[in-house]
């Protein structure tokens, strides 16, 4: 998985190599998600979060990363329905169709839907408004719940906010997905390094096991920028970030937040 000479070869260069990027979805689902999350933000296990808005714990957990300084990006959700209080009726009455769409068949995401674009329009722009609302300022951060920000209708209206950081597709080595899997990714991350920054490499934390995956991912990012997600509501993945064996495995690999990876200004006279 160390070569890079492998599939596992980054399609978007960084200038920010030897970075890990440990970063909690879910932030606001609900009062026991953000509070998994916040237990391990706490401890330094995750460097950053992904938020849902328009859920019955957005404004808390809102609140909570203001007053502790957590850094939150937006965590785009058309999957699944809005739980929070005074949600607009047209609102939740979009996504439930866009869902449909999206949960019909496996490869419902890669398939363009026109009826659905002012509905993807309008559910997209909702949710960034909340959490500019909610945090204060506009997300430099987007990915999307069950990885639909990669759907189809997202990528070709272009409703990711231009210049924000973007989480491409999963990496995996060959051998492990189909040729045209690997083709897929590969079009879509190419296409997301036109318009947004991304990392070098994504994975899940799971599975644990065997230690060597989680060995070989953290070698990575020794060399290259590596976002690994994270879900600390499931209680194993809890164990393994607040026990502290995160951090016996990574070593001296270095943590940090996405923010680093904000674009350097450079003078015009250089």
């Amino acid at each position: 998985m160390t070569s890079t000479n492998s599939a596992l070869r980054p399609t978007a260069v960084t200038s920010h190599a030897g970075l890990l990027i440990m970063n909690a979805d879910d932030w606001g689902r609900d009062r026991l998600t953000t509070d998994r999350i916040l237990d391990c933000c706490l401890l330094g296990a995750v460097s950053s979060v992904s938020a849902m808005v328009f859920m019955e714990d957005s404004e808390r957990a809102a609140a909570i990363a203001r007053e502790q300084g957590i850094e939150a990006g937006l965590h785009l959700n058309f999957t699944t329905p809005f739980s929070g209080s005074g949600v607009p009726d047209g609102l939740a009455e979009r996504q439930q169709r866009i869902a449909r769409h999206l949960s019909r068949h496996r490869l419902a995401q890669t398939v363009f839907h026109p009826g659905l674009m002012r509905s993807f329009e309008y559910v997209a722009a909702a949710q960034l408004d909340e959490f500019r609302r909610l945090y204060g300022a506009a997300p430099e951060r987007v990915d999307g719940h069950h990885h639909m920000h990669l759907c189809a209708n997202v990528l070709i209206q272009r409703l990711l906010p231009m210049g924000t950081m973007v989480r491409r597709s999963f990496s995996f080595d060959r051998g492990e997905k189909s040729l045209g899997n690997h083709l897929y990714r590969s079009l879509v991350d190419r296409s997301l390094a036109r318009r947004h920054r991304l990392t070098d490499y994504f994975f899940s934390l799971p599975p644990l096991e065997p230690a060597s995956r989680l060995r070989k991912i953290f070698s990575l990012a020794s060399q290259f920028t590596v976002e690994m997600e994270t879900h600390p509501v499931n209680p194993e993945e809890h164990r393994y970030l607040a026990g502290g064996e995160l951090f016996r495995q990574i070593g001296d690999i270095r943590m940090a937040r996405p923010s680093v990876m904000r674009p350097v200004a450079t003078s015009r006279n250089a």
